[in-house]
């Protein structure tokens, strides 16, 4: 299996930093995250991201996506044609958009779901002229696309070649829905894992319990990652592994976590990789 990161947590790397560091930590490429004030921009992004991109692939790595900010929801932002023009021009065909908010005590679910599906097919006309697909992170909590079943009903009806998932472990986690059944929910669109690791802690309120997630280093949460990755050979993925390093450390401990987070899941792919054969 091929593990990228998402770069999101490498802010202050220059594109040379980011190279060195993937040969120092043994990833096999990136997720580049193109927001504000980072290497990519949107703002540069037609200038800057096929250099960047070119630049990688001569030191042998794998870009085969771009995250978007956060609030990239609707291909009216500023910047977005840019984008996905720069994107095509970099041979980059995997674009994660941002998250459409769920309030459950404010939103109509269905009226919310029927809006949130119009936006997202109105990016067809522009994904389908520059041949890239449109991704959507299940990401827990208040956000429509929450977890399998939830994003399998948003994606309901859309078509695969431009619309795919992007399926993430500790948010299934989090969210208490089995990542192999999520999958399969997700098969026709699934094109990108994420990992990252979360524990589930009980916590006093009014005289009983409930569940506080804290984001954790891998292998110190409840995600069954054996199960995961024997899964993933099973399936014989090879489609992106994006590591999201968004577990709680101070910051002069992150690197040396971050290393160690991307020998776990390498050690995790070796140890399944027989067991699923």
């Amino acid at each position: 299996m091929r593990f990228i990161m998402f770069t999101k947590m490498l802010k202050e790397k220059a594109i040379d930093q980011l190279i060195a560091t993937a040969k120092e930590w043994g990833l096999d490429g990136y997720d580049l995250c193109v927001r504000p004030e980072y290497p990519v921009s949107p703002e540069n992004a037609l200038e800057e991201m096929p250099k960047a991109v070119a630049k990688m692939r001569e030191a042998g790595l794998w870009i085969p996506m771009v995250t978007a900010p956060g609030d990239w929801t609707s291909p009216d932002m500023q910047y977005v044609p840019e984008v996905l023009e720069a994107m095509d021009k970099a041979d980059v065909r995997l674009l994660k958009l941002g998250y459409f908010r769920y309030m459950a005590e404010k939103d109509d679910y269905q009226e919310k779901l029927l809006d949130c599906r119009e936006i997202l097919r109105s990016w067809a006309p522009l994904a389908r002229k520059h041949n890239i697909r449109i991704l959507y992170h299940t990401h827990s909590n208040s956000y429509m696309g929450l977890n399998g079943a939830s994003l399998a009903h948003l994606l309901e009806g859309m078509d695969p070649a431009v619309f795919g998932a992007y399926l993430d472990a500790g948010h299934m986690r989090a969210e208490g829905e089995d990542f192999t059944r999520a999958y399969g929910m997700l098969t026709p669109w699934l094109q990108a894992i994420s990992v990252k690791d979360v524990r589930l802690d009980r916590v006093e309120v009014n005289g009983h319990g409930k569940v506080q997630n804290f984001w954790t280093t891998a292998g110190n949460g409840c995600v069954d990652w054996t199960a995961v990755f024997t899964w993933l050979h099973q399936k014989n993925w090879d489609k992106p592994i994006s590591i999201h390093c968004e577990f709680k450390c101070e910051p002069q401990d992150f690197e040396e976590n971050a290393r160690k987070e991307v020998a776990f899941f390498r050690k995790m792919d070796e140890m399944t990789a027989q067991s699923a054969q």
